[in-house]
């Protein structure tokens, strides 16, 4: 039986991790800056977890994570 595919796409926007979860970078941080707030920009920094209802779907993207 050849190997499952990753879809690659979901492999560059998620990583697994050793607790079970998935983490995940912030949106709205690309591009339009200028007239976000330096709190809300502050706070997109950094990752967070995939939510629970879509933890299933970005598994079945990535068989091997």
């Amino acid at each position: 039986m050849p190997k499952m595919k990753t879809k690659r796409s979901a492999h560059k926007r998620f990583r697994a991790q050793g607790s079970g979860g998935i983490k995940r970078g912030k949106a709205f941080l690309r591009h339009i800056l200028t007239k976000k707030s330096t709190k809300r920009k502050r706070n997109l920094r950094g990752t967070t977890q995939v939510h629970e209802a879509d933890q299933r779907a970005v598994r079945a993207m990535m068989p091997y994570a």
